[in-house]
């Protein structure tokens, strides 16, 4: 049956209205749409974290910087431009946060005091609008947020250490106060007993680390105080003298020249009882510093910095000249055991480690 044009025309419109063909192209383009969003938006997520897990590993090392530089270098130099400033800052931005250096000024360098004492060092790091360096977005843009701002701020401490491993098998005595003939100096004599064993006139004196009125070593006053190191004899007790230690598990001339130019792995605590290492120690002492020396041959003493100069960090050398051997009083690293009781005061191994 022929139809007439304007009926065929209305037929076309219902047809059209009833007909779907054409819906799942715009189903599939709001969906790409959807996903690329969510795509583009989890970048950017992703992108946050990592910049944020950059921004704490950048505190992090600017506050182990901080705290090795305080317990090695000054300790009371906590000055704009001093070592543990200047250390914790350029450790810190050494460490790129998204592909750039974040932002790191001396003020946000600071000292809170911690259980043990003024020892700790706290850094701040940044990319945000106020220091002129915040992360680009990728998708923020879109959503009126075209920057983030990342900080991150860490603690780390110079730990009083209650124990320590690799320690050279050397006993030397500690400081005493000197009443017999003041004032101690390096070349001063233990005087406490007579030949009968009593006690003298205006005796020297002796107080335990850890005990009202120490005056032992201190790792300030006496860094760089050098020491003319021999053999102990005898009951004659010199600053500048040392007994041969027969290590835990570890004795005989074989041992003890490996102790001296090795590591003992031995975890040594504070009071642990020291045996002295039977017979002449000479040649295997002598043996073991030419050894150690060899393992660092270039290094040498800065006086002017008052510190070891060494392209190895640290500098396994100990000095030898002719018959004699030096050696410095200097700070050292140190372990934490928990199984052990405290460091006492003053102690001069450090432990340095992360507390926030």
């Amino acid at each position: 049956m022929w139809k007439r044009p304007l009926d065929y025309a209305r037929g076309k419109r219902h047809d059209l209205r009833r007909d779907e063909r054409g819906m799942s192209f715009v189903f599939v383009g709001m969906g790409f749409l959807a996903f690329m969003a969510a795509t583009t938006l989890a970048i950017d997520v992703g992108m946050f974290m990592t910049a944020r897990t950059q921004a704490q590993t950048a505190a992090d090392s600017g506050a182990l910087a901080g705290a090795t530089a305080l317990a090695f270098d000054n300790f009371d130099d906590r000055s704009p431009g001093g070592p543990a400033v200047m250390n914790a800052k350029n450790a810190a931005i050494a460490n790129t946060v998204v592909g750039a250096a974040p932002s790191v000024l001396p003020g946000d360098v600071t000292f809170p005091v911690g259980p043990t004492g003024n020892n700790r060092v706290a850094v701040n790091v940044y990319r945000n609008t106020a220091r002129g360096n915040p992360v680009d977005t990728l998708i923020g843009p879109l959503l009126d947020v075209p920057t983030v701002d990342i900080a991150a701020t860490a603690t780390a401490e110079a730990s009083p250490a209650n124990a320590m491993t690799c320690v050279k098998p050397f006993a030397i005595p500690d400081r005493w106060i000197e009443n017999k003939t003041p004032p101690w100096t390096t070349g001063s004599t233990f005087d406490r007993y007579d030949n009968k064993g009593k006690v003298i006139q205006n005796a020297d004196q002796y107080i335990p680390a850890g005990q009202p009125g120490y005056v032992g070593y201190n790792s300030t006053r006496d860094k760089g105080l050098l020491l003319t190191l021999r053999a102990g004899t005898g009951n004659n007790i010199e600053p500048s003298m040392y007994y041969s230690w027969a290590m835990p598990s570890s004795t005989g001339g074989d041992d003890y020249r490996g102790n001296i130019a090795g590591c003992n792995t031995t975890v040594v605590h504070f009071g642990d009882a020291m045996t002295q290492e039977p017979g002449d120690m000479t040649g295997p002492t002598n043996q073991g510093i030419d050894d150690l020396i060899a393992a660092d041959p270039y290094a040498s003493w800065d006086t002017s910095k008052n510190e070891v100069h060494s392209t190895k960090n640290p500098s396994p050398r100990v000095f030898r000249s002719g018959n004699n051997i030096f050696g410095r009083i200097t700070p050292i690293l140190g372990v934490i055991d928990n199984n052990a009781g405290p460091a006492p005061t003053g102690t001069f191994p450090v432990a340095i480690r992360l507390v926030k």
